[in-house]
């Protein structure tokens, strides 16, 4: 079950208090019984495993200086162009 943190507007004071989902908001403060607000809070929620941004794309480097990958790029456009004029010439 959750746990949801609230302020008492009247007396300032923070309290957390453990609840389904479903369960209905606290209406008042368990100190001096004035009204209260939920308030956002930080959650623990983490993301772990394949498949994620943090473990599959933030880290990666590309290894090489520049000029090897730009040689790489140019070798795979002029093969690509080559495959393309060989598909037209059968036409």
């Amino acid at each position: 079950m959750p746990i949801y943190e609230y302020k008492c507007r009247k007396c300032g004071k923070q309290f957390e208090a453990l609840q389904g989902i479903n369960d209905p908001d606290v209406k008042s403060c368990k100190f001096c019984r004035g009204r209260v607000h939920k308030m956002m809070s930080m959650t623990s929620f983490s993301l772990k495993g394949t498949g994620w941004y943090a473990t599959d794309y933030a880290s990666k480097k590309t290894q090489g200086s520049k000029s090897e990958q730009r040689e790489t790029v140019e070798k795979s456009v002029s093969e690509t162009a080559k495959t393309d004029n060989a598909k037209t010439d059968k036409d």
